[in-house]
């Protein structure tokens, strides 16, 4: 029995029914809870001394909407975590999706793993997931003035505004976009003995 076999056998029995999903593939193990098991679940998985998950060293969100290019059946947002077991040698990705697609909304784990401060405010800011029970949820990566969530597949490429500074005004201004969007094709130039072969 591989270590893999072990560690999926321990996490099938301890989250029971709390395991909405579990796969595994190209050697590692994805388990799905509901966001209504989330927080219980990853402090299961953090503290039950056959797991020990101490670390959380990733969370990011994920927009589903058009997932591998088609339609996509099911809770658009997602916040996935990479766990980390230093004493048990093994890792673990943790996945929970918000209930809501128009307001996304998952509970915090800076209780469970402190580390993970940062990275869901930065899954606030690109993809408007909020974090229930984050004591500082705000902004990381945008501007202050920044409207809307630059990760979310319905976002504009070029955005909505631009910013740039005013010598005249001497301060930063915000204008609409001037880029227009444009579709570049690479021109194939093909000549009969290039590089001098015959």
């Amino acid at each position: 029995m591989s270590r893999l076999d072990i560690l999926e056998g321990v996490l099938t029995a301890v989250l029971g029914e709390r395991l909405n999903a579990l796969v595994r593939d190209c050697g590692e193990l994805t388990v799905t809870v509901s966001a209504a098991n989330y927080i219980e679940s990853a402090m299961l998985l953090r503290d039950h001394a056959e797991l020990k998950f101490e670390q959380n060293i990733d969370l990011c969100g994920v927009d589903y909407s058009s997932y591998k290019d088609r339609a996509w059946e099911g809770p658009r947002f997602c916040v996935v975590s990479h766990l980390l077991s230093v004493s048990k040698n093994w890792r673990v990705r943790l996945k929970v999706f918000a209930p809501d697609d128009d307001v996304p909304v998952v509970a915090s784990l800076t209780d469970v793993w402190v580390s993970v401060n940062w990275f869901e405010r930065e899954a606030f800011d690109l993809y408007g997931i909020i974090f229930e029970g984050h004591n500082d949820l705000r902004r990381i990566l945008t501007d202050y003035g920044f409207i809307g969530h630059p990760f979310r597949k319905d976002f504009p490429t070029s955005g909505h505004v631009e910013m740039r500074y005013d010598d005249e005004q001497k301060r930063v201004i915000y204008q609409p976009v001037t880029i227009e969007p444009r579709e570049i094709t690479p021109r194939i130039i093909r000549e009969d003995n290039y590089g001098g072969l015959h």
